[in-house]
This record gives C-alpha cells, sequence and structure tokens, in this order.
C-alpha cells in the first residue's frame, strides 16, 4: 500500500530555514507528480507546491514562491522541500501529496494521498 513518510518539521526562528522530507514507497514514484500541502491551525488544508514525475519543472503557491523550493531524488523515492526565509505564518502541519501537481492540475488535493505529516512551527 501507498506510504508517504514526512520527516524534518520542527521549530524554526523568523526568516530560519528547514528542508523536509517524503520517503514514499507502495508506488512508483517516478512516474507520479508529487506535491506538498499544509494545514494551519483551524484552517483549511492549502497547496504549497508541486513537481512533475521527472522533477522537470515546479509550481508553487504565491505564498511561498521565492522561499521554498520542491525537489525529488527518484533513485531515492523521496520528495524535498528546502524552506528559507520562513515566516510565522508558515506555521503549519506539512503533508507530503501523491498525484495532485498543483492546485488545477493532477488529481485534486482533497482526494489526494497524503502522510500523516510533519509539524513546522516559526516562531522566536
Amino acid at each position: 500500500q501507498v506510504q508517504l513518510v514526512e520527516s524534518g518539521g520542527g521549530l524554526a526562528q523568523p526568516g530560519g530555514s528547514l528542508r523536509l522530507s517524503c520517503a514514499a514507497s507502495g508506488f512508483a514514484f517516478s512516474v507520479w507528480a508529487m506535491s506538498w500541502a499544509r494545514q494551519a491551525p483551524g484552517k483549511g488544508l492549502e497547496w504549497v507546491s508541486g513537481i512533475y514525475s521527472d522533477g522537470s519543472d515546479a509550481f508553487y503557491s504565491d505564498s511561498v514562491k521565492d522561499r521554498f523550493t520542491i525537489s525529488r531524488d527518484n533513485a531515492k523515492n523521496t520528495l524535498y522541500l528546502q524552506m528559507n526565509s520562513l515566516k510565522p505564518e508558515d506555521t503549519a502541519m506539512y503533508y507530503c501529496v501523491k498525484g495532485t501537481l498543483s492546485s488545477q492540475y493532477g488529481v485534486p488535493l482533497g482526494a489526494a494521498e497524503r502522510g500523516q505529516g510533519t509539524l513546522v512551527t516559526v516562531s522566536s
């Protein structure tokens, strides 16, 4: 069965950085688009960034563009999210999502399989 295991979350100061990882198993990772999504306390699930199956192109929400970088290593079945210049409003549970490319393309975010999440807290 599909397993998506996120790691790398934690506490960061405003302006700091974190790198999230998602270890995927149970499916052909290299042929699927993947995304990161997040859910802040009391809010709905928000798409953050997506990447093509071969890593040839990536997409970002306006709220994280120029600060976050998504990447993948198909040989290791792993998805990454490098988060720089973190802001308090980035505080959320971050999820690795299978099949979603963006808020408009791929598997609809609400229907896609995702992991258990890793918590990112940005606070001084």
